[in-house]
């Protein structure tokens, strides 16, 4: 994860946005907003895909890949 941090730091963003974005429509005292669930699915599940990818300017060898 250190050596990849770009796109370490696109997935940690992609998922608070995600569930920020969520909490936000939760708790805001207003009944007709809703989460919209599937789509913050999503967003994590794209961020961990994030989280787990390689950036271009990073060799096998320096991410540890034989």
């Amino acid at each position: 994860m250190t050596k990849s941090w770009k796109t370490s730091a696109a997935g940690i963003g992609a998922i608070l946005v995600a569930v920020g974005s969520a909490l936000s429509s939760m708790f805001d005292n207003n009944p007709a907003t809703v989460a919209d669930w599937g789509a913050v699915v999503a967003a994590v599940i794209a961020g961990i895909g994030l989280l787990a990818a390689r950036d271009n300017g990073v060799s096998s060898e320096d991410a540890g890949i034989k």
